[in-house]
């Protein structure tokens, strides 16, 4: 591949370290990167708010394809400029359908509000059988028609039974197309957005915005909600210690976010 004209990769399993920590190596790298002048978009399921600590560890800001593709969130300016929202009626009925399909499951939505810090309280809602599962300062408890009462970026499943694939299994059975389902943990949660929005979507419309062409993309990637953004970009890259489905859509596959994967292809042209 000729030199990109804009990075783009996923956060967790990829850019960070297993210790969720920005390596000195890959900061380096990414700020040469953008002194250059060609943009680096970090692509994540992180929800916005979950974005400035690793904004904060490279050293460098700009647009961000958050929540799988359904929020584009300008880190720089920490503004919400975009959503893709799943409807209530919609996300009330799914619920109901995955509830009986999937029983013992639990339910969380993300929202979205202006910026990262905006509102905390009202971006992140989930059943108490969520909370109990996944502990997290962020969480508001709330019941069922709490949470699909209003318009969410984002409904996440959780079972703490089943691994992410096997309910990914059962779930896509009902589902069919009316929401966008992946998952980015095999520990039993799915993740769910819009129909047609995905990674890629997120970083088409970064990319186009920016006048890049998708031949002229690198995207890195570790889990199945890299595989769209993969398989779009010109050039995508797995981590070694990615997931099957992402080794098998990428046209390469670099050392592991351990090793820092990431900076190890980007120094052939930085």
């Amino acid at each position: 591949m000729r030199k990109p004209g804009l990075v783009a990769s996923d956060v967790d399993g990829t850019l960070l370290d297993p210790m969720e920590r920005v390596s000195p190596r890959t900061a380096r790298t990414v700020q040469r990167v953008v002194a250059s002048g060609t943009p680096f978009v970090l692509v994540t399921g992180r929800p916005p708010r979950w974005v400035p600590m690793v904004v904060e560890g490279l050293g460098v800001s700009g647009v961000t394809v958050c929540a799988n593709g359904a929020v584009l969130y300008d880190a720089a300016a920490d503004r919400v400029l975009q959503s893709h929202v799943i409807d209530p009626v919609l996300l009330h009925d799914v619920a109901r359908e995955l509830r009986r399909e999937l029983p013992g499951c639990a339910f969380a939505v993300e929202r979205t509000t202006d910026g990262a810090r905006d509102r905390l309280h009202e971006q992140f809602l989930a059943e108490a059988g969520f909370r109990r599962a996944w502990p997290n300062s962020d969480i508001r408890v709330a019941g069922t028609d709490e949470l699909t009462g209003k318009p969410a970026v984002k409904l996440l499943v959780l079972h703490e039974h089943m691994t992410s694939a096997e309910m990914a299994a059962a779930a896509g059975e009902v589902l069919g197309s009316q929401l966008q389902l992946t998952y980015s943990t095999t520990a039993g949660l799915i993740e769910l957005s819009a129909a047609g929005v995905d990674k890629a979507t997120g970083l088409a419309a970064v990319a186009a915005e920016l006048g890049v062409a998708r031949e002229d993309v690198i995207a890195f990637g570790d889990m199945p909600n890299d595989v769209p953004m993969l398989e779009w970009a010109g050039h995508g890259v797995a981590m070694r210690n990615a997931h099957q489905e992402a080794l098998a859509a990428a046209d390469e596959v670099t050392i592991t976010n351990a090793e820092d994967g990431v900076a190890h292809v980007l120094d052939r042209w930085w």
